[in-house]
């Protein structure tokens, strides 16, 4: 099954970039090249449109506002030359960011996430889970269940309504919500940090301002969560 995207972008250099990149993505189909946020909304109006290739800098309304506008958005993937706005496209659930000029090698990336995404939205449903146990938990990925030990665990990033579980090995993905996740991962070894990460504890290495340390990973620290971090840690002497 392909995905069906379109690239928005006023800039035609930027476009042909991608176009070129996506040639070798043999499941991806570029349906149409739009110069601005009102062509892309005409297009979603008459096409069926998996993934936006979506520029954030465009004349009239910004990728971000017209992203916003989208009552059911399709997949999302931002492309820029200005980092400044990573956050908000952060924060709308966007399948990646893209800084310009993008690599091949990074664009790869965006579109594996995009792919591993659409694949999970149109898998078949289960239902019914194994109990849990004080060591393990079980979790519904590429059509079967999944058993993950607690302590293989770094932490969980949100992906729109889906997560994804990073491991020693693997990365999966699952539908779950945020808070779901939050409630079945047990409170003495994982804490949640930001609106999108919850982290294992016993993998912090250093807390350096606004952000965790888990080896060479940096995760956020959420401004609505950082009393309640720094208090745990103070209450279980980890900073004593």
């Amino acid at each position: 099954m392909k995905l069906n995207c379109i690239i928005v972008d006023d800039e035609p250099l930027a476009q042909d970039v991608i176009e070129s990149y996506l040639e070798s993505e043999q499941d991806i189909q570029l349906l149409r090249k739009c110069q601005n946020a009102l062509e892309a909304r005409e297009a979603l109006k008459s096409l069926q449109v998996d993934l936006l290739f979506l520029d954030i800098q465009m004349p009239e309304i910004s990728g971000i506002d017209f992203l916003r506008s989208l009552e059911s958005p399709p997949m999302v993937i931002f492309t820029t030359a200005h980092p400044n706005y990573a956050v908000e496209g952060f924060n709308l659930d966007a399948v990646d960011y893209l800084m310009k000029p993008i690599s091949k090698e990074r664009f790869t990336k965006a579109v594996k996430k995009a792919r591993e995404l659409y694949q999970l939205k149109n898998q078949p449903v289960t239902t019914g889970l194994p109990a849990e146990d004080d060591d393990h938990f079980f979790v519904k990925a590429d059509q079967k269940l999944v058993k993950l030990r607690y302590d293989d665990v770094h932490y969980v990033e949100a992906l729109a309504d889906y997560v994804k579980i990073h491991t020693d090995e693997k990365r999966i993905i699952t539908l779950q919500t945020m808070k779901k996740m939050e409630e079945r991962l047990p409170s003495d070894r994982f804490i949640r940090v930001h609106r999108s990460f919850i982290v294992r504890i016993g993998k912090i290495k250093a807390i350096s301002g606004n952000k965790i340390e888990l080896g060479d990973q940096q995760i956020p620290i959420g401004k609505n969560y950082k009393s309640s971090l720094y208090e745990y840690l103070y209450a279980n002497n980890i900073l004593n």
